[in-house]
């Protein structure tokens, strides 16, 4: 489904997401979900992956499984989510009941200078979802449906997958620290307690 013209923000998205995450992992992709995620509020509790195109829903596996008890969230773009449609098949045959994958889609890789993604000429990331075993996977577009979801995120069991179609805005950076040291540091001791990093 492409979305010329969404009526939804990503700024404002990711916020509304964001708003009520308790102690909810948030692993966020590469470049404006970074952004997007850090200016609701730096965290302790936010991996943000800075430059690793491909590995958010990965890493949001794979902290499922070792964290079977708290929800993860990984928010993502298109761009990225298509780099790494392999991992929906994995987490769709590992089935973590806390997983919520949520795709940011613009219909273009913002990193790169805008080229028009394939969500944008016909790819549908929440089919590829459902084909792959996803109890759960929707494309999102507009206000109603996206407060369902949301008011769902914490009470059905997952693995989830909402693709958002956002429009295409040029919002202001706004960075998370850069040291990679630091942000594992924070993370693992935020999710383990101080003793983890020592």
């Amino acid at each position: 489904m492409t979305q010329k013209n969404s009526e939804l923000n990503r700024r404002d998205v990711v916020k509304n997401i964001l708003k009520n995450r308790e102690k909810a992992l948030v692993v966020t992709g590469l470049g404006g979900t970074c952004w997007d995620v850090t200016a609701a509020g730096d965290s302790p509790h936010n991996f943000p992956m800075w430059g690793g195109m491909g590995g958010a829903p990965m890493v949001g596996l794979g902290l499922s499984l070792a964290q079977p008890k708290r929800t993860i969230l990984v928010i993502t773009g298109d761009g990225e989510m298509l780099m790494g449609l392999g991992s929906l098949a994995t987490i769709g045959a590992k089935r973590p009941k806390n997983l919520s994958l949520i795709v940011i889609d613009n219909e273009h890789y913002g990193e790169t200078g805008m080229q028009k993604t394939h969500t944008g000429m016909g790819t549908n990331i929440s089919m590829v979802g459902k084909a792959a075993g996803f109890p759960f996977a929707e494309t999102i577009s507009n206000v109603k449906k996206l407060n369902e979801f949301i008011d769902s995120l914490h009470l059905s069991e997952g693995p989830k997958l909402a693709v958002i179609k956002v429009s295409n805005t040029q919002d202001p950076l706004v960075l998370p620290p850069r040291d990679g040291s630091y942000l594992k540091d924070r993370f693992r001791s935020a999710l383990l307690g101080e003793e983890a990093i020592k």
